[in-house]
């Protein structure tokens, strides 16, 4: 088949296309743009190197063809429309080719960066955009926080306790009096009359309630439950206002705060009742998933039946009965607060979880239907056309966010009845929500004109036109559903549990009824209180006309002093602001004056050399953001002189040096062209007098390194010269018939034709081809042809003389010579003397036999009573070597025991020992022993024989001796035995002699394993490491120095076992102390150290996102020892002595995991990390 035809190409385009403009650059050689395009064309020798191809390596010179460009941020002048262009007789506009002699390149910033004559893009558009500038200029000047932005709106509220929005309640705590004799700073209620006060009229947008936290012994770093603290704390007040003389405040807690209930047992046989009342401040409410606030009451109040084991003694049968046992609630307080029993107390764990179960909530709740017995409350429901006389609205609700029981974040949003708009509180932060989404002020009962009451209809109307219609709130953990009327089991169903959440704060007011009067809900799984007030409460009626409430003088003088503090802050910052935009516009006026002005407009004119980063850095460094402290000149002052030396020494530090344009002759560098830029002498001379900074050394375009321009010559002329010569060497190297040549190294060969050798050092002249490195390659040690031909190869005799004039000095040996006699002679005498090495070591190898198979294998049992003898381990090793290598590896010496006898003539070593029969010594027959002291030079002899129980010598053993041995040592191995998942955890009882002793010879030999424990290097995974058979033993290699975390990593990498799943015991005893070094334990040579594995259970049922496996939380002291846990008033001033308190403050906290250690731990238990 004949072969394809290619595709003929078309043809390349020739020319211009219609229309474009022929460039004067395209005309001339692109290499005369380059810098050093004068290297092997006008200049071949450094002697002939001009100024002007020294000012062209930095791109100063006319032929690098760079513009001056002018500068960007000057206004120019209108230029006049371009005049019509003539053009010939008969001549089309497509046929003119338009070649302009004044066109300049476009001025870019990518384009310019390597033209030292372009300043346009220096940072000065920073300074051009005045207010982003002064934005900046502010900031870098370090003015501090503003106490402008703490200041509080007029009318906007901080604090938040829903407390303080009962008039009542605000009232008594300002009528109540301090005792005397007691310093009323330490004092409670002072600091919440403080408190209060600051609510009320203090200046700033937040009030930090520190003091009063600390009045009350309370513990900043402990997460305490909110419902407890507003139990505690009412509790608390009460007891203080019981011993107030006004009655008014005497019952103001009862009065505004507590209700009554009856829990009471009705005997089913007899009917006898038996009731007892008490009092509550608040009612829990059980939180069962999708369910109401109404169904919970209910559910709270439904009565429980007493029967089988669980029955009732009544006293007027005098026996066990069946009973009804109820609860009801008689009467109810103007402020109803209902605690939703969010955590809960996990009894498989035993510990405390949050729940996360939504529950749903109405923004108005009738009690009238939960009130007096089940009956009654029956009757209620039935009378719809009674009015109501407990309708409550909703005024506050308090969320916890976080997963767990444990930590977490309180947020709450309140209703203030001042302003009567609902605001978010976030720790210091308080937020007015948007009314106009949501105007319900005439839905709860408020007072409002007209207007506003055909505004919040046809609100009511718009929002609620589909009553099922959903307003989903999206938040970062949590979601919100407002439910136009009470939800449904299908409502849940159809709603995603992610939106079963509930953020509070995004909502405006979605508090109103629907168009058929029915509350509207709130379904959230974060509500943790909710806090309802009496409809008819004058102390929450909506509207501006509020009675006014004073705080006592001394909390008022408390805010006052605050307030001065504020304001005096404030006129402070105001004034140093001035001064600093005062400064702004001086230092913007001269820094603008003087980049409007540097560039140059020839080359002649007298010019300095900068660093790009000297001028950046200078240009930007007062609008740099530095925690540095501006100096401020003084009025009308101008100059550097204005400035305090100080503040100008630290700005300097800011510019960055001119090293980055100098070489290390102190001149200009030609490899650095791309950082330098040109500027005029004078603006060079304003940035010195008027700004005061320096910019050293000053140098002139003239001022290029020549030292560093001959240097980069001499490798660029290398670099054009080198591939040269191997193209001419390439065609001439080639040997021809009956041509002898010459020999040249052909790994010096192989690399001179690179086209950049690595032999090659700049500036330098490449190694001859019989340097010290390739000359062996062709001569031997004797000046001779070297017998190893594969390193070298022939070469024409043209090509030897065309590399001798490259290298003068090198002296080719002929490819005729012969090679060297001696080296032939001693070749041959080599191959005769490994024959004979050889037939030496098969010989020792058959007298020798019992030793080479049986010896440090571990079968001591083959050798039960044979006399035996000792000798080192390292001299049988080295022997085996030999035998199976004797041309390459040295033949042993001799055998020396001497090592084995100590200073006393005993042993220092123990053959009855399994660390010195593995690492030290090595026991053969007494026979091989003899055939040893025949062919080497051996002694002396230490004889052993094995009896069948232990092995016997006949010099004793010096116990002294062998431990010191143990302990002396830089580098020794040890023995990790791994325990498996049902041995037992060693002990310090169970550790015995035996048990370091086990390994013997006597007993079948174990497997011991050295090196690494990577299947052909790669990490083999936990279920095939565990699916062969288990590793028992394994060797490692210690020193003194090394300390348990040391020897955990190491395991680490030999295993695979992660460092906090190790449990590492030495004699029976665990090493738990990772910084404990081995010198200190007293790890001993060969010694041995279990290993046993801890695997991480992980409950994935758990909703706890901080469970520590097994250990068991600790729950904290809570109010205990606090002011509100029974600590009495009187003792507010006096440390507690609380043995578990004081145990608490000296817990340390490890800063990697946060885990709580005792005082006197030195490592973290958890993660093993240095406390």
């Amino acid at each position: 088949m004949p072969p394809k035809r290619t595709r003929r190409r078309s043809p390349t385009q020739v020319g211009l296309n219609v229309g474009e403009r022929l460039k004067r650059t395209k005309l001339v050689r692109t290499s005369s743009l380059s810098a050093w395009d004068w290297v092997g064309t006008e200049v071949l020798s450094a002697s002939d190197i001009s100024q002007d191809h020294l000012m062209a390596t930095c791109g100063f010179s006319e032929r690098n063809m760079h513009s001056l460009c002018p500068t960007k941020y000057v206004l120019h002048a209108p230029t006049e429309a371009p005049t019509a262009e003539l053009r010939a007789s008969g001549e089309l506009e497509d046929d003119a080719i338009i070649i302009s002699d004044d066109e300049r390149p476009t001025c870019s910033g990518k384009g310019c960066r390597s033209n030292p004559y372009c300043l346009n893009y220096l940072g000065q558009d920073k300074w051009e955009d005045e207010e982003k500038a002064r934005k900046a200029f502010l900031k870098a000047s370090d003015l501090g926080e503003s106490p402008l932005v703490r200041s509080r709106k007029p009318g906007h509220p901080i604090g938040l306790k829903v407390w303080f929005q009962d008039l009542a309640f605000r009232n008594g705590v300002y009528k109540c009096q301090l005792p005397q004799g007691l310093k009323q700073e330490a004092h409670p209620i002072f600091q919440l009359q403080v408190t209060f006060a600051a609510m009320q009229e203090c200046t700033q947008s937040s009030f930090n309630p520190i003091r009063l936290v600390e009045s009350l012994k309370l513990r900043t770093s402990e997460q305490q439950d909110a419902q407890e603290f507003s139990k505690l704390f009412m509790a608390h007040l009460d007891a203080e206002f019981r011993k107030q003389q006004d009655p008014t405040l005497k019952t103001l807690i009862a009065d505004q705060f507590q209700g009554k209930q009856v829990y009471g047992t009705i005997c089913e046989r007899c009917q006898h009742r038996s009731e007892r009342l008490a009092d509550f401040l608040e009612i829990e409410v059980n939180i069962k998933n999708h369910a109401t606030l109404e169904d919970r009451i209910s559910a709270a109040l439904e009565p429980e039946i007493l029967t089988g084991d669980n029955k009732y003694l009544c006293p007027q049968c005098d026996s066990l009965q069946d009973a009804k046992r109820y609860t009801e609630l008689r009467d109810l307080p103007p402020v109803l607060h209902f605690s939703l029993l969010r955590f809960v107390y996990d009894l498989s764990s035993m510990e405390r979880k949050k729940s996360k179960h939504t529950m749903s909530f109405p923004t108005i709740v009738d009690m009238d239907r939960f009130l007096g017995s089940l009956e009654s409350r029956g009757c209620a429901g039935e009378d719809i056309d009674e009015k109501r006389k407990n309708l409550y609205e909703l005024r506050g609700v308090l969320l916890h966010k976080g997963a767990s029981a444990y930590h977490g974040h309180y947020e709450a949003q309140v209703f203030d009845m001042r302003n009567g708009a609902w605001y978010q509180y976030n720790d210091e932060t308080v937020t007015k929500l948007d009314p106009s989404a949501f105007d319900v002020l005439g839905q709860l009962g408020g007072s409002m004109s007209s207007e506003q009451k055909n505004k919040s209809k046809e609100n009511t109307v718009k929002q609620h036109s589909n009553s099922r219609k959903r307003r989903r709130v999206d938040d970062s953990d949590s979601e919100t559903e407002i439910i136009g009327s009470r939800p449904s089991p299908k409502d849940y169903e159809k709603t995603p549990s992610s939106a079963l959440g509930y953020n509070f704060f995004d909502l405006t007011s979605p508090y109103a009824v629907t168009e058929d009067s029915s509350p509207r809900y709130i379904s959230s799984r974060d509500a943790y209180m909710l806090v309802y007030a009496r409809a008819d409460n004058s102390n929450y009626q909506l509207g501006t006309h509020l009675p006014a409430i004073e705080p006592p003088a001394a909390a008022r003088q408390a805010v006052k002093v605050l307030n001065d503090g504020h304001e005096v802050a404030c006129n402070a910052y105001i004034e140093k602001e001035s001064k600093a935009n005062l400064n702004f516009s001086r230092t913007r006026s001269r820094i603008m004056s003087i980049y409007r002005t540097w560039s140059v407009a020839t080359r002649e004119m007298e010019s300095v050399v900068v660093s790009r980063r000297e001028l950046e850095s200078w240009m930007l460094r007062y609008l740099s953001e530095t925690k540095r402290r501006t100096v401020l000149p003084a009025e009308g002052s101008q100059g550097p002189n204005s400035i305090d030396a100080d503040s100008m020494a630290a700005k300097e530090g800011d510019i960055e040096p001119a090293q980055a344009i100098v070489c290390a002759h102190g001149r200009l560098d030609p490899t650095k062209a791309n950082e330098m830029k040109v500027i005029t002498k004078v603006a060079y001379e304003r940035i010195s007098s008027e700004d005061g900074v320096e910019l050293l050394p000053k140098l002139t375009p003239l001022d290029v390194c020549a030292a560093c321009v001959q240097e980069a010559f001499h490798e660029r002329l290398y670099q054009i010269e080198h591939p040269q010569s191997v193209a001419h060497f390439d065609e001439i190297y080639l040997v021809h018939d009956n041509e002898p040549g010459f020999w040249i190294s052909k790994q010096w060969l192989k690399d001179w034709r690179l086209a950049k050798p690595k032999m090659h050092v700049a500036c330098r002249d490449d190694p001859s081809p019989d340097s010290q490195e390739f000359n062996r390659h062709v001569r031997c040690e004797h000046g001779g042809l070297s017998a190893n031909a594969a390193a070298r190869r022939r070469i024409s005799t043209e090509a030897c003389l065309f590399l001798q004039e490259i290298f003068p000095g090198w002296q080719a040996l002929s490819a005729d010579c012969e090679l060297c006699p001696v080296c032939e002679a001693l070749a041959q005498i080599s191959k005769e003397d490994k024959r004979e090495v050889r037939k030496q070591a098969e010989e020792e190898k058959a007298k020798l036999k019992r030793m080479h198979d049986d010896t440090l294998h571990g079968n001591t049992a083959l050798l039960k009573n044979i006399p035996c003898a000792i000798v080192p381990a390292e001299f049988v090793r080295s022997w085996r070597q030999w035998l199976q290598r004797p041309g390459e590896i040295s033949r042993p010496q001799a055998i020396d025991n001497s090592e084995f006898i100590c200073e006393h003539g005993l042993l220092c070593i123990d053959p009855n020992t399994a660390f010195d029969i593995e690492a030290s010594i090595a026991i053969i027959e007494r026979a091989d022993w003899d055939i040893l002291e025949k062919i080497y030079s051996a002694g002396p002899l230490v004889a052993v024989e094995n009896d069948g129980t232990q092995m016997r010598s006949e010099v004793a053993v010096c116990d002294e001796c062998c431990q010191k041995r143990k302990l002396d040592y830089e580098v020794a191995e040890v023995i990790v035995r791994v325990l498996g998942a049902n041995d037992p955890i060693p002990t310090v009882k169970s550790y015995s002699e035996e048990s370091n002793q086990q390994v013997k010879r006597l007993d079948p030999p174990i497997a011991m394993t050295y090196g690494s424990r990577k299947a052909g290097g790669l990490r083999q995974s936990n279920r095939i490491r565990l699916g062969k058979n288990p590793i028992r033993r394994r060797r490692i290699t210690i020193t003194r120095m090394m300390t348990v975390k040391d020897i955990k990593v190491l395991i680490q990498e030999e295993l695979n076992i992660p460092v906090i799943s190790q449990q590492l015991f030495y004699r029976g005893q665990e090493l738990d102390g990772s910084s404990l070094s081995v010198s200190s334990i007293g790890i001993l040579s060969n010694d041995v150290l279990d290993l046993r594995e801890q695997h991480e259970e992980i409950n994935l049922l758990s909703d706890s996102d901080d469970d520590h496996g097994n250990k068991k939380r600790r729950e904290g002291l809570g109010f205990g020892g606090t002011l509100l846990g029974g600590l009495a008033t009187n003792d507010i001033a006096e440390p507690t002595s609380d043995h578990e308190l004081r145990q608490a403050t000296t817990l340390k906290s490890c800063s990697t995991c946060t885990f709580d250690n005792d005082s006197e731990a030195l490592v973290c238990a958890m993660c093993e990390s240095s406390l």
